[in-house]
């Protein structure tokens, strides 16, 4: 088993032992701040077809545009579970097709989606780098990808201090709260199209980036 390997084993099994109480953990987060910001990005998502990268229990399900074909994908079998069940609220329109994948994987032809959109998610993908050009792959170059992420802070001494609690988060939960998400999609070779900062320190943002480049 190679280095990468186990590092993608041990995220899927992290996230099939919290998926029972995974909408619990994060319930304060997503009630204060997240489920608008999820709002915010997929109002601006356009299709028709569309890939969601780490859909996890669904949460992005009730903010999907209706009369799209929309794809959602997860590393976790059983986080997926929890989204069937979220699916099965809303109404058909915004049903979407459900797979186990791996986003540093993905088992879709080159220039699949017209958007691709991923939240909260690179901040555990193993290799964050292999996973964006994978996005970039499989989004068509006229199309848009779209992330909302938690990144590293950019004043210098918050910076410092997610570098250190970083191991811990890592060991307790699989996240890494230091990523540099946009250094990351330039490295895929994804053009940024605009970022947009949405808290104090710039810790979330919003980016919007283009596979042309």
């Amino acid at each position: 088993m190679t280095k990468k390997e186990g590092s993608t084993n041990e995220t899927r099994s992290r996230y099939d032992r919290i998926a029972p109480f995974y909408d619990w953990l994060e319930f304060p987060m997503e009630k204060l701040l997240a489920r608008k910001l999820r709002e915010r990005v997929w109002s601006k998502v356009e299709g028709p077809d569309v890939l969601e990268v780490g859909v996890g229990t669904g949460k992005n399900i009730p903010c999907y545009p209706v009369n799209s074909n929309i794809t959602g994908i997860d590393i976790s079998e059983k986080m997926l579970k929890g989204a069937e069940a979220s699916a099965r609220k809303e109404p058909d329109e915004k049903a979407p097709s459900l797979h186990q994948m791996d986003v540093q994987n993905l088992d879709f032809s080159e220039n699949t989606f017209d958007t691709t959109v991923a939240t909260f998610v690179f901040c555990s993908v193993p290799n964050p780098i292999l996973g964006l050009r994978e996005i970039h792959r499989v989004t068509r170059p006229e199309g848009e990808v779209m992330l909302l992420e938690d990144v590293r802070p950019e004043p210098r001494l918050l910076g410092n201090l997610f570098d250190f609690f970083n191991p811990v988060t890592v060991r307790l939960l699989g996240v890494n709260i230091n990523r540099e998400t946009v250094k990351n999609v330039r490295a895929a070779g994804l053009r940024i199209n605009r970022v947009t900062n949405l808290t104090r320190g710039n810790i979330v943002k919003i980016i919007s980036a283009k596979p042309d480049a």
